[in-house]
């Protein structure tokens, strides 16, 4: 793992929010699962997944290299 960024207050502060927004996303898909109401977990799935995606963007851009997953 290498991590050719600088890391500040600034850097930490933007990673905690998209933590936050992961978190409220995966809070609201879990709700829909338990719910049944899979109307709002499809989209709940999609926003998720974009909270994902812009925290492994933000990550990238910092020069944090992760290895890829094993696909099953």
């Amino acid at each position: 793992m290498a991590l050719s960024g600088f890391i500040d207050d600034q850097v930490l502060q933007h990673y905690r929010a998209l933590l936050d927004a992961e978190d409220g996303a995966f809070d609201a898909l879990e709700h829909a699962c338990e719910d049944g109401d899979r109307g709002h977990w499809e989209a709940d799935v999609a926003e998720w997944q974009q909270a994902l995606h812009k925290k492994i963007v933000f990550l990238q851009r910092l020069g944090l290299e992760m290895p890829q997953l094993a696909s099953t």
